[in-house]
């Protein structure tokens, strides 16, 4: 299980242990996927350390255990940031929460029987385990047993479920493993990521558009209310005149002698 047989007094903790973050491809797009989009999903939150494939040491003893590089790890109550190894000592006793794994065909079934126990000995309490080749999906929860002991358990019925840590839900396909964030947007690819960043860099690009031409509309009509106003009351001001011309014609004709409202004789 531990590439890491050799402990160096000088180095006892590496940060590598020289192996490649994957064996293909698809097993590296799904690594970044979940981790990608899990840091998404807790990027507002300062306590939620995510990573993938790196060395987490549970014990200072290397002669007791070495380390195990789950290709997801995520720790709740541990602070974002840097790390060249998980060294759960200095981390404040928190075992990371939750790991998943992508099986490939280099796995033994011995390995990974090896990573089960290593999970359920050192606290993980959600593991994940899917086989992108036969599209299969394992899931161990950690119960309380009736002895008062605590150990992870294997879920028997795992095509709709959610996670208790994340939230993210899980749906088996009969073609694949789909993975929605608790709002039920999907989990995407980086390129899906950027297409969809683009979409809306272009919907926000064609909003801001839209609310252009509507101020400009909006203008244009202000400007043509006011140039109403204006002549309304500009039509005003020449009736007032009007009715002030015929007033002093009035008062003159009255001066004269002649009632200007009688009537002809």
């Amino acid at each position: 299980m531990n590439p890491l047989l050799h402990i160096d007094p000088d180095d006892p903790y590496p940060e590598s242990d020289g192996q490649p973050m994957a064996d293909n491809t698809e097993q590296y797009e799904w690594i970044v996927k979940i981790k990608e989009n899990l840091e998404i999903l807790f990027a507002d939150r300062p306590d939620v350390f995510i990573a993938g494939d790196l060395l987490w040491y549970p014990v200072p003893d290397r002669r007791e255990t070495g380390p195990i590089a789950p290709d997801v790890l995520v720790a709740f109550g541990r602070p974002k940031g840097r790390r060249g190894s998980y060294r759960q000592w200095d981390e404040g006793g928190i075992a990371p929460q939750v790991v998943f794994e992508i099986l490939s065909p280099s796995n033994s079934a011995k390995e990974m029987a090896e990573k089960l126990a290593f999970y359920g000995q050192y606290g993980v309490e959600e593991y994940y385990l899917y086989d992108p080749d036969r599209n299969r999906l394992e899931i161990w929860i950690r119960r309380r047993t009736d002895d008062g002991a605590s150990r992870l358990t294997a879920q028997s019925h795992v095509r709709g479920w959610t996670s208790p840590r994340l939230g993210m839900r899980f749906a088996l396909t009969s073609e694949t493993l789909e993975l929605f964030d608790p709002s039920g947007r999907p989990f995407l690819t980086s390129i899906e990521l950027a297409r969809r960043a683009d979409a809306e860099q272009a919907r926000a690009l064609e909003e801001s558009a839209r609310a252009a031409r509507e101020a400009a509309r909006a203008e244009q009509e202000a400007e043509r209310a006011e140039r109403e106003a204006e002549r309304a009351r500009q039509a005003d001001a020449r009736a007032n005149k009007e009715q002030a011309r015929a007033e002093r014609l009035a008062e003159r004709l009255r001066a004269l002698g002649i009632d200007p409202d009688a009537g002809p004789n």
